[in-house]
């Protein structure tokens, strides 16, 4: 996937199709960049993703989030959690690098079609989808990858979602969260007055309580990227990006 962001454990990241940069973990700055409608006054988070993805045939480039890629290209391929994973850009590029990969979204529309682009991608044995509340979910430390890129939402918050990431990796697995930060959003972003939404690399490791859980911290920082907007007009935007390593 690409970036995206979703709500109860399902994110928005990638960009949107045709759009010169990607988000998808279902990512808010994805969706709007886009002009896509949240649907924020539905009932619950499977309406409210749903009907966003109702609204087009496809809404992400299903490209991999670019620091996904940049990540965990270089760790050995086991078994892998993809939190919010929309039309499965993430969860198809993981699965070609050999990870086995399960694919979570709230959403049933994302779902279905993430599950024929990866029978279109030839990797349909590598991944498990499965629909998830985040809200609703009980975490088992069982992953050696868990990735939780740009699960921003109105309906969970952010240190709710992160926690429950950091809770599903295995002793000795990987843990890569990626979101916006709240002083790096691009000019024409309609979330500059909702910064409680998102969390800088300080506010990340503070919620983890990475300095006394059992985590090694490869990566904490902020990460420039440029972004397309709406009407095409180039931008930057500002990652959070946190790989931590859990201890045996």
């Amino acid at each position: 996937m690409t970036e995206q962001t979703h709500d109860a454990g399902t994110h928005l990241s990638e960009q949107p199709a045709g759009a010169a940069t990607h988000q998808h973990g279902h990512q808010h700055e994805g969706a709007q960049q886009g002009g896509l409608n949240l649907h924020k006054d539905a009932d619950n988070a499977v309406d409210m993703w749903d009907g966003m993805y109702r609204e087009r045939p496809k809404i992400w480039s299903g490209n991999p989030n670019p620091q996904l890629v940049a990540e965990v290209a270089g760790l050995k391929p086991g078994t892998a959690l993809d939190l919010g994973c929309g039309e499965g850009g993430d969860a198809i590029w993981l699965a070609k690098q050999g990870w086995t990969v399960t694919a979570m979204d709230v959403s049933a529309v994302a779902l279905e079609r993430a599950a024929v682009h990866a029978e279109e991608a030839g990797v349909a044995d590598r991944i498990m989808w499965q629909q998830q509340d985040l809200t609703e979910w009980d975490a088992q430390p069982e992953f050696d990858l868990v990735s939780a890129q740009f699960l921003h939402s109105p309906l969970l918050p952010w240190r709710d979602s992160v926690t429950s990431a950091a809770a599903a990796v295995a002793p000795g697995g990987t843990l890569l969260v990626v979101g916006h930060h709240p002083h790096g959003l691009p000019s024409w972003s309609q979330h500059h007055h909702e910064p409680g939404m998102f969390f800088t690399p300080e506010q990340l490791a503070g919620a983890l309580r990475l300095d006394r859980e059992p985590w090694f911290v490869n990566v904490l920082t902020d990460r420039e990227r440029t972004v397309s907007g709406p009407s095409g007009e180039s931008g930057t935007t500002l990652d959070t990006v946190l790989r931590a390593t859990k201890h045996v």
